[in-house]
């Protein structure tokens, strides 16, 4: 049961903050200003929390001096009782995360956010504060994408023109709004305010994925304000775009393990897992494939998939990694219906958040990082879908290149853990193990057959790991962390159809009309 209640206090003082009050006009406000609501839920019966939520006032691009006011929600859950540690500065993904409303929606994943959240307690003040340009509190900027036809295969270079396309569409629907200040250094430095504004010196950084990379920029442009961080699912501000050999190397573990599955033993070809991903590859590169479905209402289309669409989907079912060989050995077998099903939603038309390519076109990679992606060998088989539409339509954004002394790592003496999963298809695990040398002082914990997950989901089974990750929240102590957590093999999902007969030819299906 939750409860939510507005409670304005004029004793409540911090430096620069304002309680809610009646709505005014923007103008009003000043850069660095915030105002909070207080609220109350009951996550357990019998037992009442305290929380605030509120918006922080800042530039849209602080590069010039007659900027606009934007606002960028947040919240905060106070320790029961004193520490003397910093705050936790939670720092959701994406980007285009938006994560408020975990104090008041009923769905699964906000319940669990929130359980989450509130064991943050024990080591002090929680702060999680959203992205400027998609908060609730503030502007969500999102724009319409066009269909993508179903009578031809997928194309990167499509794609790509496609993206450049929306790039000058949006600056052109948007004449009031300064798109250019949307970019990386902005949010470090929108949570550099609410630091300020909130009258911390110092505080500790927890975020995954692209809150990760939020981070990393955090501790690059504001370094004397981070007392350490946790970060999962590691994304270094040169791997905005993975390199297509980690990617596929984590598909490899995966396979490996599913290649000793005894479920799996009636589907596979000989060679396993990746034989059957190689097999397709031959068979989507001779031609396309027609596909017809019907949906509920029982009328029929017809779907185009090419080796393209193959690539994209190679990577693109590896969130839960026990799902992914079930996906693969029933195209392998010739049963294209779901993911006929899944593309022809893909390409319906539907929004884009914005904040993604602003953020990602920005900063980008080097020249060198670009060479290696693109003269990688797994490109043959993942193609380019990963960073060739980002990277064409840079130039049309509004952002500006990050640059190379940004994107470049660093030393940086400030106390990290990185917990990474070697299954992480996402943000591949080569991406902690190529940026800890430049951390004297950070720990990595290497988590074997997890994926692209939260830190302490990636830790579900270790209950004494947690417990040592709170602690160096806390206190900054390593000795208990371990450098591996090897989790158990899970149970994977099997074709939902019979095994193929002995002696069956792999895709031979009858012909689709």
């Amino acid at each position: 049961m939750r409860s939510f209640s507005v409670i304005a206090s004029w004793r409540y003082v911090l430096p620069c903050v304002l309680l809610a009050l009646p709505s005014g006009a923007l103008a009003q406000r000043k850069a660095g200003e915030v105002v909070i609501e207080r609220g109350t839920l009951e996550p357990e019966p019998g037992t009442r929390v305290s929380y605030e939520i509120g918006t922080l006032y800042v530039p849209e691009s602080r590069r010039k001096p007659d900027s606009r006011l934007i606002e960028v929600g947040f919240a905060r859950i106070k320790a029961p009782r004193p520490t003397g540690a910093p705050p936790v500065f939670w720092l959701p993904g994406g980007p285009g995360l938006s994560v408020l409303g975990a104090f008041t929606d009923d769905d699964a994943a906000s319940k669990g956010r929130l359980r989450s959240w509130l064991t943050f307690g024990a080591v002090g003040d929680l702060v999680v504060l959203e992205q400027r340009g998609f908060t609730r509190r503030g502007e969500m900027l999102e724009a319409k994408n066009e269909a993508v036809p179903l009578d031809r295969p997928g194309s990167v270079q499509a794609e790509a023109q496609a993206m450049r396309s929306l790039a000058r569409r949006v600056v052109a629907e948007h004449p009031g709004k300064d798109l250019s200040g949307y970019d990386i250094s902005e949010l470090a430095a929108d949570v550099e305010a609410l630091r300020n504004a909130l009258g911390y010196k110092k505080v500790s950084l927890f975020g995954g994925s692209f809150g990760s990379q939020w981070s990393l920029a955090v501790m690059r442009l504001h370094p004397g304000s981070v007392a350490r961080a946790v970060l999962s699912g590691v994304e270094p501000l040169n791997n905005a775009y993975d390199m297509p050999s980690h990617v596929f190397a984590a598909l490899q573990r995966i396979a490996y393990d599913a290649d000793q599955d005894a479920g799996l033993a009636p589907y596979r070809p000989a060679g396993g897992m990746m034989e059957a991903v190689r097999a397709l590859h031959r068979r989507f590169a001779k031609e396309p494939v027609r596909v017809q479905v019907r949906d509920e209402a029982g009328a029929t289309q017809t779907v185009v998939l090419g080796l393209e669409d193959l690539q994209l989907a190679l990577d693109s079912h590896t969130q839960e990694g026990e799902q992914w060989p079930a996906f693969i050995l029933s195209l392998h077998h010739g049963h294209y219906e779901a993911w006929a099903r899944e593309v022809i939603e893909q390409r319906q038309a539907g929004t884009t958040k914005l904040i993604g390519p602003l953020i990602d076109s920005s900063l980008g990679v080097t020249a060198a990082r670009e060479h290696q992606m693109r003269t990688d060998p797994a490109v043959e088989l993942l193609g380019t879908w990963n960073f060739e539409a980002n990277i064409a339509s840079a130039p049309e954004w509004p952002t500006r290149d990050m640059g190379d002394e940004l994107r470049t790592p660093i030393q940086s003496t400030i106390p990290v853990i990185f917990v990474h999963g070697d299954w992480d298809t996402s943000t591949p695990v080569e991406n902690t193990l190529g940026l800890l040398p430049y951390f004297p002082n950070g720990h990595a914990i290497l988590v074997h057959r997890a994926g692209h997950d939260g830190t302490f989901y990636l830790l579900r089974s270790e209950p004494a790991v947690k417990k040592a990750v709170y602690e160096f929240l806390k206190t900054g102590k390593t000795a208990s962390l371990p450098v591996e957590v090897t989790l158990p093999l899970p149970t994977f999902a099997v074709p939902p159809f019979p095994p193929p007969a002995p002696g069956a030819k792999a895709g031979e299906l009858p012909r689709q009309p």
